[in-house]
């Protein structure tokens, strides 16, 4: 019998490994919930450190707008106290010159057209007889294409000393444009020409009004 009482609480007491695992399960589990909370706290520590200088730089951009925005009113407000005279001479040298060049060619086309217009009044004054022709130059056609156009002069030559049988034979810019305007190979078919005879009586030749 008292082997029998000596085996029985032996079975009941727990071993000493099983109490080891159970005090470092705890030990684990402390460890673990105080790592967690210092994790929590540094990470918290950040954020407000990060929003501290975000509103940092917020405050700095909003006092330098402000600063630039002082800046232009007090430019804008020396721009309005300075008076008008003042402002027309800081404008750039480069729009003066082009309006005084600008200036100089009216002029010259002003003074162009006056003389044009005195010397057609000087030949009408001088124009005793005048006369409008229309000069067939089919002829012209018949020669070489490098032929063509010299021979259109000379018959247009040639038809007003027929005609009017001039002193002296003279034969403006114009006609003799629209004789070589298709170059020497295509002169026209026939022109239309005005023939003035002045004092001395030379006759020139002008384009008919119309041509």
């Amino acid at each position: 019998m008292g082997h029998c009482q000596n085996e029985w609480p032996r079975t009941n007491q727990p071993e000493k490994e099983a109490v080891e695992t159970n005090q470092d399960k705890s030990v684990k589990a402390a460890k673990g919930s105080s790592t967690k909370t210092e994790d929590r706290g540094e990470s918290e520590a950040t954020e407000k450190q990060s929003q501290s200088v975000e509103e940092q730089e917020e405050i700095e951009e909003t006092l330098e707008a402000a600063e630039t925005l002082e800046e232009t009113a007090e430019e804008e407000t020396k721009l309005g106290d300075l008076p008008e005279e003042d402002i027309v001479e800081e404008e750039p040298e480069e729009i003066t010159r082009e309006a005084e060049a600008e200036d100089i060619l009216e002029e010259e086309i002003e003074e162009e057209e006056t003389r044009q217009i005195e010397r057609k009044e000087e030949i009408d004054e001088e124009i005793v007889e005048e006369r409008i022709y229309t000069i067939p130059l089919r002829r012209a056609w018949i020669s070489s294409r490098q032929k063509r156009t010299p021979r259109a002069v000379r018959l247009v030559k040639a038809f007003v000393q027929r005609h009017m049988k001039p002193e002296t034979l003279v034969m403006s810019n114009e006609v003799n444009e629209r004789l070589w305007r298709r170059s020497i190979q295509k002169p026209p078919r026939k022109i239309r020409v005005r023939a003035a005879r002045d004092k001395e009586g030379t006759v020139t030749l002008y384009l008919a009004e119309g041509d």
